[in-house]
């Protein structure tokens, strides 16, 4: 299939949680760069843009072989602005500018321990099924039906959710989503309000390469995994 796919990083330059995270050195180059490079190396992405509202992260992605054909409107750069709203904007102005773009495929600049192949077998299952959108997911570490608890009004707290389970092994499988990679068809994100909207299919990445950071202590431990990361098994369609 000759499909256009463009890959889009997006970098704002606030963060609360860990401030100027995008730009912040792992393993001797930003976090913005690391999701470059893995875009970069994706044979079938016909171009790499950046959305960002940042003049100084624009300027390291230019340098790093990324487009930044356009600065994100302030309005969609603030920490409560929806994040599929800032797709939205990326397809249009592209389009706008006399792009085509098919598939849309997002690379979150904070899952800087992907590799390539992550990204292509979600790639694959898209251009394989009738999937609107492809996500990236783990295993879960805790389960609902098992080891999770809510708290109630009276103080007390119960299972979050109520099964005849006894052991861990008999709940059923749950996934924890991933920021690796989310694949979509782009007429697809320009009509749905959500991901969920669609028809979503999953890609299981190993744990080792599935990091999504967000705060310090994320950062130190993709700190501590990126020279391993690579040696985990390979990612799977579920």
């Amino acid at each position: 299939m000759n499909l256009n796919i463009v890959a889009f990083i997006f970098a704002r330059g606030g963060s609360k949680g860990l401030p100027r995270k995008n730009l912040l050195p792992l393993a001797g180059k930003p976090l913005l760069v690391h999701a470059i490079d893995v875009a970069l190396a994706l044979r079938r992405v016909r171009k790499v843009v950046v959305s960002t509202d940042d003049p100084e992260i624009a300027d390291v992605a230019r340098r790093a072989g990324a487009e930044v054909p356009f600065l994100r409107p302030a309005e969609l750069a603030t920490d409560i602005a929806p994040e599929w709203l800032v797709w939205q904007h990326a397809i249009r102005a592209l389009r706008a500018a006399g792009e085509s773009i098919d598939v849309f495929l997002s690379l979150p600049a904070t899952s800087p321990l992907r590799i390539p192949a992550d990204v292509d077998c979600c790639l694959d299952v898209l251009l394989n099924t009738a999937a609107d959108i492809v996500i990236t997911v783990r295993e879960a570490e805790r389960n609902p039906y098992f080891n999770m608890v809510r708290r109630e009004s009276d103080g007390s707290v119960c299972l979050a959710m109520e099964g005849s389970f006894h052991r861990r092994q008999d709940a059923p499988v749950l996934y924890d989503i991933t920021t690796v990679a989310y694949v979509a068809r782009a007429d697809f994100v320009l009509k749905a309000n959500r991901i969920f909207d669609g028809k979503v299919q999953a890609v299981l990445i190993p744990r080792e390469r599935a990091l999504d950071i967000d705060t310090e202590m994320d950062f130190l431990i993709g700190s501590a995994l990126v020279s391993k990361a690579s040696f985990a098994g390979p990612a799977r369609g579920l």
